[in-house]
């Protein structure tokens, strides 16, 4: 069963008074490169997070984005006094015209005359918001999931479009043969004295070199090991985009020794497939 290296998973979770949003993203990557964005009472819980979601997506680019909704105001903050006074003090030493009125609404506006109650995740809130990130994780990796199934009858028509063309081939090798039996023969008209069966010998030599048996039966073999690869219970792009090597190496060493144009048409088209598997095969987990 195939993954998708790309996917999106959201949830969200309230702790004392304030939702926590979870987005998470992905996208292919050879291996785990993890970013996250927290607010700042939630550092303390960073690492235990990065080892769920590595533990989870395994592989990938992954952005986590932790976004709040201030449910409850008044619960989560109150006025920084001292700060407060000491912006309205300026203010009056710059200019004794304003009112304490218009002083107090000036100082509103200016950064950290809120204070926090938020101190860091406790035990308990990291529990709860496990709640809400395991639904994440959850959620991506059915998107992976069901981008997987795509990928995976794609891989399967394409592997079967190269078994269908590898099946094509014998029907040219006969006249492979006799074409270059007529060849050779062709080019020693010229010459006396030919040693008709040295001239087998070397024909047999030369079409031992021009044999494309193992080719086709290892060939065949890395399909149905593409195939039942592909197959198994978890997503293994690695091992595939190895299989999908070897594919390439016959398919070339086919093309090589074919030496006749309709096998090379196979062959390209052959190649044509393969190339559309590797350009997706970089999205397998």
């Amino acid at each position: 069963m195939l993954q998708s290296m790309t996917g999106f998973g959201k949830s969200s979770v309230t702790i004392n008074g304030i939702r926590y949003n979870l987005d998470i993203k992905s996208l292919n990557s050879k291996n785990i490169d993890l970013n996250i964005r927290l607010p700042h009472w939630m550092r303390s819980i960073e690492l235990d997070m990065r080892k769920q979601i590595t533990e989870s997506l395994m592989r990938g680019k992954v952005d986590v984005y932790v976004n709040t909704d201030v449910l409850d105001p008044a619960a989560l903050t109150n006025l920084n006094i001292k700060v407060i006074k000491a912006y309205m003090s300026q203010m009056d030493a710059i200019s004794h015209e304003l009112s304490i009125e218009q002083r107090f609404q000036a100082a509103m506006t200016l950064p950290d005359v809120m204070q926090s109650d938020q101190n860091e995740f406790s035990e308990e809130d990291w529990k709860e918001f496990q709640v809400g990130l395991k639904e994440a994780l959850d959620n991506i990796q059915q998107f992976r999931l069901d981008e997987g199934k795509v990928l995976e009858e794609e891989f399967r028509q394409r592997i079967h479009n190269i078994m269908d063309l590898l099946a094509q081939v014998p029907a040219y090798e006969e006249e492979r043969i006799e074409r270059l039996k007529q060849r050779i023969h062709k080019s020693l008209e010229d010459f006396k004295d030919v040693d008709q069966d040295r001239v087998e010998q070397e024909f047999i030599f030369y079409l031992e070199k021009l044999d494309i048996t193992e080719e086709k039966v290892r060939l065949k073999n890395h399909c149905e090991y593409f195939l039942e690869t592909m197959n198994s219970e978890e997503s293994n792009g690695k091992k595939l985009n190895f299989i999908s090597q070897e594919l390439g190496r016959e398919i070339n060493t086919l093309g090589s020794k074919s030496n006749h144009a309709e096998m090379q048409k196979l062959v390209v088209d052959m190649k044509d497939e393969l190339e559309k598997i590797k350009e997706q095969m970089l999205n397998v987990l």
